[in-house]
């Protein structure tokens, strides 16, 4: 129980790693406060948690005052704040020459401007609780290592791991500890690409990953609970690669 009387927000929370991360602290005894666009899927994912005070808010990460305004109500929900970790994300794929604009800016606008928002309203809410920690989800695409097809999305999560650096400098001195993790393909629907069923994901990924298999969402939450506990407080600006050697 190592999150029992934390609170957590968790962004993002509605649907694959966001879900089984926010069902992960609650396991281990956290208060747990869910936060994205779709009410329904935010609502399934607190009614798979058990023995936990449980708050829910609609926000968009690409609008300021939208995000803010939902950080702060699970925050006042939850009686205050101790862990953040923002999965918001959104994937295409393509070229420079044949990627669509409009998709490349809105990527461009969730995952990386979103993840600044979030960090943005909750870095005083942790402050003024004297302290806290802040995960944000990257990928070992971009970040560490390039795909063709891929320039756009590595490119977002790259920035996504510079921010989580320079972040966690400005911020540790107020008590505040800002990480990253970078998954590897793992068993969300993100991972299939078009007209691909999940078992062909599968095999796809087991050929090219030296573990020979997907990542699955019980090894990306445990590496999440890591960063975010006691266990990893000398972890200042640390990008945790969790990818079956992919990167290596």
């Amino acid at each position: 129980m190592r999150f029992e009387s934390k609170r957590v927000v968790v962004v993002g929370g509605g649907a694959g790693l966001g879900r089984a991360v926010a069902r992960g602290f609650a396991r281990e005894g956290a208060s747990v406060g869910v936060i994205g666009r779709t009410e329904a899927t935010l609502r399934e994912t607190v009614g798979a948690i058990e023995e936990t005070k449980r708050a829910v808010a609609i926000g968009d990460v690409t609008d300021a005052s939208s995000i803010g305004d939902a950080v702060g109500r699970v925050a006042g929900l939850l009686g205050g704040l101790d862990v953040a970790v923002n999965t918001a994300g959104v994937f295409t794929s393509g070229s420079p020459a044949d990627a669509d604009p409009d998709e490349v800016a809105r990527l461009f606008e969730t995952n990386v401007l979103g993840t600044w928002l979030a960090m943005r309203a909750e870095v005083p809410l942790l402050r003024a609780n004297g302290g806290g920690v802040v995960v944000n989800f990257s990928s070992n695409i971009g970040a560490h290592r390039v795909q063709p097809a891929m320039g756009a999305y590595g490119a977002s999560k790259a920035a996504v791991s510079a921010m989580t650096r320079s972040a966690a400098l400005d911020h540790i001195e107020h008590g505040v500890r800002i990480c990253a993790i970078s998954p590897g393909p793992s068993d969300t629907t993100m991972s299939i690409r078009a007209g691909e069923s999940p078992e062909e994901r599968d095999a796809r990924v087991a050929k090219q990953n030296p573990a020979g298999r997907i990542g699955t969402l019980h090894e990306i939450t445990e590496a999440t609970l890591y960063l975010a506990s006691d266990a990893a407080a000398y972890c200042v600006g640390t990008d945790l690669v969790v990818d079956g050697g992919a990167a290596a």
